[in-house]
């Protein structure tokens, strides 16, 4: 069996692949995707970090491929999709560099307050610069966070080390296990209010994209410093150089881009934003964590088929992955659908299985659908193995029950969620064979396709209604593939979930929701 390393790992993960039995390892760092394409046909397994392009093309080209393991947590550069398609794992080592990128977090944020770049410039440049480079404490300062995920919460915790007050917005977070550990929940407006330093720890999607643009730093106490470890594009560039040429932000810290790298950028014409080539994980130690994670990995998967942290596959025989695969894929878009309908923290989670599940344990089910559930908000954090461990740590009540009679399907998965503010309940089952749909959202019976961009849309039931809906989206030119209409046992509200070819921009959003026979509408991405 052969392995392609083409991006650089840590020499000890190279030599865990050469001393395995069986296997071969090649080190072909910084190939062009033609060059990848030419020679990917004769692997059965390909390691990678963030430069190489795992698409489509590649996967078609990658006939022996049976697995994708990346080197670090972040998998935006794999087609997963594509790889589950063609039946390729793709893992990720989600634990190996938490805790450096959040130190590097409290680096730049230390960094930034005392002038220490500057300062080395200064002087590298035979300059005593002393009293223009008064910098200031974080003793006592607001620290307010932006996520509080694994390294979210890794950061509050050094932060309260440094005697810093310490709040996080997390709308998907227990209150009760902030408190506990000692941080207050609190409101975006509120934070935005509050803060003397600013650092993001949430994954990019689309909304979060532009999260720290103009109308957030106008919202933001006068000299606030902002840092980003994160993701690039999260912080809008243009508006973060305008904030600080005003005087609004009083400093920045980045370590990611909008495009990396970056070029030419009008961030660098400001001495109050100090900057780092994405060294987030860049530590001896993550390096050799995650080199040694996924080369364990895939070392095991070759040798024994075992699964070790996938994110498009759980840890089971082939031939019982087989059986489960159509109640994986509706599982987790199940929850995924939960997830986004809950709109906040989620406290409890149960799930029922009804009818006849042909003697299947269930329990990798259950994980598709946690996985599902947590998936939105940290996206490659969560995988088939972490996924049950991380709704424990965010409190999350998780409850199954089974009971072998259905009313109207030979099976039937129900997911009930509560959140702070609202409880939803999700059904679905499976057509033929293998043919994942939903069934129930609430009160309302539907046959959906679990799959693309989706309207959610509550109406007044009058003639009128759905013309309209149509007249907006074909404005936009959204194009409607499917409409599921339902109606409430009282016949006063329909509900529509429409299928478009595209997601619906803003605009349109905004559009529909004025609309006077429109009640709600909510988009939702399966």
């Amino acid at each position: 069996m052969k392995v392609l390393v083409s991006d650089k790992l840590a020499d000890v993960g190279i030599k865990m692949f050469e001393e395995a039995g069986g296997i071969d390892v090649d080190v072909k760092v910084g190939l062009t995707p033609e060059e990848l394409k030419e020679i990917i046909g004769d692997y059965e397994a390909l390691v990678i970090r963030s430069a190489t392009k795992v698409t489509e093309e590649i996967l078609e080209a990658a006939t022996r491929l049976r697995v994708v393991g990346r080197a670090g947590i972040g998998l935006d550069n794999v087609d997963i999709p594509a790889a589950t398609k063609r039946g390729v794992v793709v893992m990720n080592t989600p634990e190996g560099n938490v805790v450096t990128t959040a130190e590097h977090a409290i680096a730049m944020m230390l960094a930034l307050s005392r002038n220490i770049p500057q300062g080395t410039a200064s002087l590298k440049a035979e300059r005593w610069e002393k009293k223009n480079l008064q910098g200031k404490e974080i003793f006592n300062k607001t620290l307010g966070l932006l996520g509080y995920g694994r390294i979210g919460s890794i950061v509050a915790d050094r932060a309260r080390g440094l005697k810093m007050r310490v709040i996080v917005h997390d709308p998907y977070a227990n209150k009760e296990l902030v408190e506990q550990a000692g941080f207050e929940l609190v409101s975006l407006e509120d934070l935005y209010r509050r803060a003397d330093y600013i650092t993001i720890h949430v994954p990019k999607m689309e909304e979060t994209v532009n999260l720290i643009n103009k109308e957030a730093i106008d919202r933001m106490k006068p000299g606030v410093m902002i840092i980003n470890c994160a993701r690039g594009g999260i912080v809008n560039e243009k508006d973060l150089a305008d904030a600080v040429k005003s005087g609004k932000v009083g400093g920045a810290a980045l370590d990611v881009f909008e495009t990396e790298p970056p070029g030419s950028s009008p961030l660098f014409e400001f001495d109050n934003i100090i900057c780092t080539p994405h060294l987030g994980a860049s530590t001896a130690e993550a390096q050799t964590n995650v080199a040694v994670a996924v080369a364990e990995q895939i070392i095991s998967y070759l040798q024994t088929g075992t699964i070790i942290n996938a994110v498009n596959v759980p840890s089971v025989t082939g031939e019982l992955l087989t059986k489960l695969r159509p109640y994986l894929t509706l599982a987790e878009r199940m929850g995924c659908l939960q997830a986004q309908l809950a709109g906040g923290a989620i406290k409890t989670v149960t799930i029922e299985y009804l009818g006849d599940f042909q003697g299947l344990d269930t329990t990798s089910v259950t994980t598709a659908a946690l996985k599902g559930l947590l998936a939105p908000f940290l996206k490659d954090e969560v995988n088939f193995v972490n996924a049950p461990m991380i709704a424990k740590e965010r409190g999350i009540k998780v409850i199954e029950s089974r009971n072998v009679e259905a009313e109207d399907f030979t099976n039937l998965i129900t997911i009930h969620a509560t959140a702070s503010e609202r409880s939803n309940t999700v059904s679905g089952t499976i057509f033929g064979k293998r043919e994942p749909r939903i069934v129930r959202i609430n009160t309302f019976r539907l046959e959906v396709i679990p799959e693309g961009h989706l309207l959610l849309i509550h109406n007044v039931d009058k003639p009128g209604a759905i013309g309209s809906i149509g007249t907006v989206l074909g404005r936009y030119n959204v194009n409607i593939a499917r409409m599921n209409v339902g109606q409430e046992k009282d016949g006063g509200r329909n509900v529509i979930l429409l299928d478009t070819d595209t997601p619906t921009p803003p605009e349109a959003m905004k559009e529909l929701r004025s609309l006077p026979l429109i009640k709600s509408v909510t988009p939702l991405e399966l």
